[in-house]
């Protein structure tokens, strides 16, 4: 009856501080949709029982002392740690960084619950229930500090830097564990210095939450001056296309009463057939030169992901620089991919500078890029000019590339980045002098 007992005890005092966390969840991720994340919250019951049933098994392993607590606290972060991914749909180490920043709060809350528990004469027959109502009442207050100053959106711009973010989760961790020692070493404060201790503790999350805010300023000052680079990469891109149109129209122009001329008399003479073949030619002529200079132009805009947008006007221009003709087609608005976003820049990356160096010893080298959004569906397609005597296949041989052995990563890596997505299918194809790469996005990663 005792184990019932203290089962229940344990697996209430467990399910709360989930139910608490779950409160500073919605804080650290400026979370909107709370309504949405609410009805995913059934799963994590299943969190606080298991956790309930290790704390059983290792009970009776007394030579791990203080050690049971780090490993019930290492076990519930884990489990919580899934299931903030699954129903905020981040990725691992983006969940793992939440996580433990509402764990780092969480912890803080428990410790100056224990202050006041001091400080408040509490019933006897009703301890553990006041000090849930307690700790639920400091949580909220605290809660609603951090909305107050946005600490919220800050913070998402810390879990936005995915590119880093396994450094930031990394650092959130050592904090929390911080904080976890830091509260198990309550237990052996003497009343007379419990006042300094949680004033200790209250300085050390002030200073940790003040790291976050100094992280994410420091993110979105790098994310301004990339923008601001981005800009500058398109104003020049549509600078040199504009010259370039400008050069053509001049061109233009001048064998413009030339054209009228022999127009004019292919009219009076008669020849209607040899005018309308001659009219076709010349539109013909005015698309290839100018045409297809406006198009690229103006379908750049129609990339509205700036970290791809930037990728692609860089790649754009360095194999311009290098002579290859460049076609480009993005006919439709493209906002969102259905995969992590540098994962798909790093994937373009990859897919570019193959079809760049395949093409370098070619008499003509051209390289198409056609991008198409179709409501939640994206499909990237690059093709180039290909006649090389080795056969494509060798472009998955891990460190192969066209200037020898050990010179590139090819397309491994790229199959690596796409096995962690269910939602994608890659494509690739080789005939009649063309080598082709597909990706085809579903919606949902």
């Amino acid at each position: 009856m005792q184990f019932i007992q203290d089962f229940l005890l344990t697996f209430m005092d467990t399910l709360a501080g989930h139910l608490l966390l779950v409160i500073y969840l919605f804080a650290v991720t400026d979370e909107q949709a709370v309504w949405k994340r609410m009805k995913k919250l059934p799963p994590l019951l299943l969190s606080p029982f298991c956790a309930t049933l290790l704390a059983a098994a290792i009970y009776h392993a007394p030579q791990l002392g203080i050690f049971r607590y780090f490993i019930l606290s290492a076990a519930n972060l884990a489990m919580c740690t899934f299931w903030v991914r699954w129903a905020w749909r981040l990725g691992f180490w983006q969940a793992f960084a939440a996580t433990c920043m509402a764990g780092i709060f969480q912890v803080a809350d428990a410790t100056l619950s224990g202050a006041l528990s001091l400080i408040i004469p509490l019933n006897y027959h009703i301890p553990f229930a006041a000090e849930i109502v307690l700790h639920s009442g400091i949580s909220g207050v605290i809660a609603l500090m951090l909305l107050r100053p946005w600490f919220g959106k800050w913070f998402r711009l810390v879990l936005d830097n995915v590119s880093d973010i396994w450094k930031s989760a990394l650092l959130l961790f050592i904090l929390e564990a911080t904080m976890e020692v830091v509260f198990r070493l309550s237990y052996g404060v003497q009343p007379e210095f419990l006042v300094l201790y949680y004033l200790m503790v209250t300085a050390m999350v002030a200073l940790m939450a003040g790291i976050v805010v100094y992280l994410a300023q420091r993110f979105d000052a790098v994310w301004k001056i990339q923008a601001q680079r981005d800009a500058i990469a398109q104003q020049q891109l549509y600078e040199q296309s504009l010259e370039t149109i400008r050069q053509e129209v001049r061109a233009f122009r001048h064998d413009y009463k030339n054209l009228l001329a022999g127009l004019s008399v292919q009219a009076g003479s008669g020849e209607l057939e040899q005018l309308r073949a001659t009219l076709s030619e010349l539109d013909a002529d005015f698309d290839q030169r100018l045409g297809e200079k406006i198009q690229a132009s103006t379908q750049i805009g129609n990339l509205q992901i700036p970290q791809a947008r930037s990728l692609l006007l860089s790649k754009l221009a360095a194999m311009r620089e290098k002579g290859v003709e460049c076609r480009l087609e993005i006919l439709y608005p493209v906002s969102a991919v259905g995969m992590d976003i540098w994962d798909f820049v790093r994937c373009l990356g990859i897919l570019i500078d193959n079809a760049a160096e395949a093409v370098e010893q070619m008499d003509h080298p051209w390289v198409e890029i056609i991008l198409l959004a179709q409501e939640e569906r994206v499909n990237l397609r690059i093709s180039n000019s290909w006649n090389g005597e080795v056969d494509p296949s060798c472009f998955w041989e891990e460190g192969w590339s066209t200037k020898g052995r050990g010179r590139g990563l090819g397309l491994p890596g790229y199959l690596r980045i796409l096995a962690r997505y269910k939602n994608v299918s890659p494509c690739t194809s080789w005939a009649n002098g063309i080598f082709v790469q597909e990706l085809t996005i579903g919606g949902a990663a």
